[in-house]
């Protein structure tokens, strides 16, 4: 079996990323909120390390879906952007969602930062999808 991966997509997923967490985290949006609670001043400290490591651990995250949507699709066939969605969804809810719940609970952290910080995964691995799910490596579907 060959697993294949359209890194055009990974790279365009990866850019999603930054572009919804660049959004989510606005000002405008939840930024003030997520900065109050999790008492992040950003006055105090530059955004060049996290922005980079986001972006790496953000391209091994698109990755690493496209190969477990690839693997999927090639064990139970279906529709390709289906099978995309419901493999970022279950990722995500058996993975990120589990292991934040879990790590915020220890830390004792506000469960509304909890639920905001999900939630902007959760949005996040739906965007990766769309474009894994609509745009499957040459030959695939």
């Amino acid at each position: 079996m060959t697993i294949e991966v359209n890194y055009w997509a990974v790279a365009l997923a990866t850019i999603s990323t930054m572009i919804v967490g660049s959004i989510w985290y606005t000002p405008a949006v939840f930024g003030n909120y997520w900065m109050r609670v999790a008492k992040v001043d950003m006055e105090d400290r530059s955004a060049v390390g996290p922005i980079l490591t986001t972006l790496i651990v953000s391209f091994i995250s698109a990755w690493v879906l496209a190969l477990a949507v690839q693997v999927t699709w090639l064990a139970f066939g279906g529709n390709y952007l289906g099978v995309a969605l419901i493999v970022a969804i279950v990722a995500w809810a058996g993975f990120t969602a589990a292991r934040f719940v879990t790590h915020d609970a220890f830390e004792g952290r506000p469960s509304g930062l909890t639920i905001l910080n999900i939630a902007h995964e959760l949005v996040t691995f739906v965007v990766m999808a769309l474009i894994i799910g609509a745009w499957p490596p040459a030959g695939t579907v």
